[in-house]
């Protein structure tokens, strides 16, 4: 199969869709990989780290989307990008479409066959390629929201560990899974007072398990939420419905609620956010103010540390991409129930029913775009 990765042209974004360690397996297992020019340069792999690989070196994205039966990326194709595709070929990359109607309809113009990322599932009910940028985006959010939280970002003020002598500050975290619990462990080690709320008891016996008194957890009633939402300084959303629009958990109402320069780090924004008034934001750019609260929701937090997230994603995508390209598409997904999970479109029909009900579009099921 002949394998494209463009270098990625949302703003602020640096990671790339294919290591060289993944081009090397792809040319093992018989495959072309043509990358375009300067792709990897943000997460620090050169050209010739590239080449040395295996690779094709192209000048444009132009020449890699029209030369390419597989697209591999990370983030979910720009506008220009979405023009670029064709029936025929296949896109596997993260997509988030449920909050997205405007890529959702190029997708389904162009035909493409789109798998996502965000959607491919494992036997243990996870999301295995959603996990590495989880546990990154879950490290970053307390880092992200001390910053947030300092003054002369119109923070509290607020030091999340404290010092002797003055309590630290209170973090809840809304969502008890990768990124709630990376999240919670951070601030904890921090220092910080840290709470975390999700709505499944079996998934807070386990946090009380295995992590004990490092940090608290409470079940995620409205009445809790809002409780302990009025006295945290830092509050970390990190609420997932796979393939579906995130909950709004905070409205905008209750803004006036929470202590005046409390800090919102929204991880869910890629799916429309958790709270009522986030909206997505880069790293250029990435906090404002509503209400005398501070906002930070930038929709690619872990294309900060790129090389670290560029290896993670790497080393989940790899396998499946492999299978894609040494069986194609059709095969990789029939005998792979977790790789059809995250087929998104084909052919112009909409093949995820979360991002349908979502979006008011109609669907069809996975497997029956198999005979399509």
């Amino acid at each position: 199969m002949k394998i494209g990765c463009p270098k990625e042209i949302k703003p602020q974004e640096f990671r790339v869709g294919m290591t060289p360690d993944a081009v090397k397996e792809a040319v093992n297992h018989g495959h072309s990989v043509m990358i375009e020019t300067n792709a990897g340069a943000g997460a620090g792999f050169s050209d010739s780290d590239y080449m040395a690989a295996g690779a094709t070196i192209l000048g444009t994205a132009e020449e890699i989307f029209a030369q390419a039966e597989m697209i591999v990326k990370v983030k979910e194709p720009q506008a220009i990008e979405r023009k670029r595709l064709r029936e025929g070929q296949v896109l596997f990359t993260y997509l988030h479409l449920a909050p997205d109607p405007a890529q959702t309809k190029d997708l389904l113009d162009s035909g493409v066959t789109a798998i996502a990322y965000e959607t491919v599932t494992d036997d243990r009910g996870g999301l295995p390629l959603l996990a590495p940028m989880s546990e990154v985006a879950g490290r970053l959010a307390p880092q992200v929201g001390a910053w947030t939280l300092q003054k002369a970002n119109g923070g509290r003020g607020v030091l999340l560990g404290g010092v002797p002598g003055v309590l630290p500050g209170k973090v809840l975290v809304i969502g008890g899974g990768v990124v709630g619990t990376h999240a919670a462990r951070i601030a904890a080690g921090m220092g910080a007072d840290v709470t975390v709320i999700d709505r499944s008891v079996n998934r807070l016996r386990y946090l009380d398990d295995v992590f004990g008194r490092e940090f608290k957890n409470a079940y995620a009633s409205a009445g809790n939420t809002i409780a302990l939402a009025r006295e945290a300084d830092l509050i970390i959303g990190a609420v997932l419905i796979p393939g579906a629009a995130a909950p709004k958990l905070i409205s905008r109402a209750q803004l006036a609620e929470l202590k005046p320069g409390a800090a919102l780090v929204d991880v869910a924004i890629d799916q429309g956010g958790c709270f009522e008034t986030s909206h997505a934001t880069t790293h250029q750019d990435p906090i404002y103010e509503v209400d005398g609260i501070m906002h930070y929701c930038v929709a690619n937090m872990p294309g900060a540390v790129a090389r670290t997230s560029t290896q993670a994603l790497g080393n989940a995508t790899m396998p499946f991409m492999l299978a894609l390209a040494d069986k194609g598409w059709k095969q990789a997904c029939a005998e792979d129930r977790h790789l059809l999970a995250g087929l998104n479109t084909h052919k112009g029909k909409l093949t995820y029913a979360a991002v349908g009900a979502a979006l008011g579009l109609p669907t069809i099921g996975a497997a029956e775009a198999l005979a399509l």
